[in-house]
């Protein structure tokens, strides 16, 4: 599994559908409120990058529109049939 480091946290590259990954893109685009998310879900859409944060599903902030087994549901509902896709998950988390 790949790792990398965005903004001093570690991730693992846990899905790169169709070679998705840009860690320039990813730095740019990912500010301090992603720092609490368990993972960092990256789609594009009209070959715009979009983030969403996803909670590991015993994290207490963890609802059902960012618990990490909607992931699925959500690529399904409101990404782009066929999209590029990435996945990280920060190291470390329980």
């Amino acid at each position: 599994m790949k790792k990398v480091e965005i903004n001093n946290i570690f991730y693992d590259v846990e899905r790169d559908y169709k070679d998705a990954f840009d860690i320039d893109e990813v730095s740019s685009l990912c500010t301090d409120y992603f720092i609490d998310f368990d993972y960092i879900f990256g789609d594009y859409s009209y070959s715009k990058l979009r983030l969403k944060g996803f909670y590991e599903s015993n994290n207490k902030r963890a609802k059902s529109i960012n618990d990490i087994k909607g992931l699925d549901d959500y690529i399904k509902n409101y990404c782009a049939y066929d999209c590029k896709y990435f996945l990280l998950h920060k190291e470390n988390t329980k």
